[in-house]
């Protein structure tokens, strides 16, 4: 039975999801991510000027004219979002920005008419919904990824892509969002990007980012409770971000931004390819 407040909850996402797909997103999407390729849809008459490499020459002959076969972009995509659902995830108000992330993407495939699917992890993959498309789908996602309550704390995110790897055979635009606060993962990643359209989708609180100098900081790691001193008198820790080497398919969004605006600004740019 979903609770009232989860209902409230899902609308709320929905209607700011909405806004920002019909207002922002809606040509930025398209343009982002073309169709899988080029389908056959009719045959007319040659005219001078068409491309001789699509002359039907069976037909040609038949009727002693000449005619071309005419193509027309075969637009449906198949989106999959790969979600760090781990611990980690619940610093801040990431889980909340994960959750609005997953909306905009889920709403902007489904307004193109394109399917959507989803798969949770941790140290394991505890939730796979595979792609469809429709409003209804899309709202089951959206609350999917709310009501979550994950079995185990840890992340692992290479047995994550081994999984969906080894799983979806069909060529995917894959929005894998995470902290990345993991090692790894490299081949696995490199793996998926061959066979997939990958982008990356950084959600990081600054003080996770940068330690500033001048002090001796005490943490306690959210999926293990491991407490680890840091000794950071003399420098400030940076972290390592690990997918550096794919940074043209990589969006960074902090927690204390709004998250649309480096979405738009990856769409454009995408599209401007």
């Amino acid at each position: 039975m979903v609770s009232k407040e989860l209902i409230k909850k899902i609308r709320e996402i929905e209607i700011k999801s909405n806004k920002i797909v019909e207002e922002i997103f809606s040509g930025e999407y398209r343009s982002g991510f073309k169709g899988k390729g080029m389908e056959f849809d009719d045959i007319r008459q040659y005219y001078h000027g068409d491309d001789v490499r699509n002359i039907d020459w069976n037909v040609t002959a038949r009727h002693n004219k000449a005619f071309v076969k005419q193509f027309c972009e075969e637009r449906e995509l198949n989106m999959f979002l790969i979600i760090d659902m781990s611990k980690s995830s619940d610093f801040g108000n990431k889980k909340e920005l994960i959750a609005q992330i997953g909306a905009t993407l889920a709403l902007s495939a489904c307004k193109n008419n394109d399917k959507v699917g989803i798969m949770l992890f941790t140290e394991e993959v505890e939730k796979w919904i595979p792609s469809k498309n429709g409003r209804k789908h899309v709202l089951s996602i959206i609350e999917n990824i709310l009501d979550f309550k994950p079995k185990l704390n840890g992340t692992n995110l290479s047995k994550a892509l081994q999984y969906f790897n080894k799983v979806e055979k069909k060529r995917s635009v894959v929005f894998v969002i995470s902290d990345f606060l993991d090692e790894g993962y490299k081949k696995d990643l490199n793996i998926t990007a061959k066979r997939h359209d990958l982008v990356m989708v950084r959600v990081i609180d600054r003080s996770e980012e940068v330690i500033p100098k001048g002090a001796i900081f005490t943490f306690e790691d959210l999926e293990t409770g491991e407490v680890i001193a840091l000794d950071n008198l003399k420098k400030e820790y940076r972290l390592d971000n690990n997918i550096k080497m794919y940074r043209r398919n990589t969006i960074n969004i902090y927690t204390d931004e709004d998250y649309y605006k480096p979405l738009k600004q990856f769409f454009r740019r995408r599209g401007n390819r």
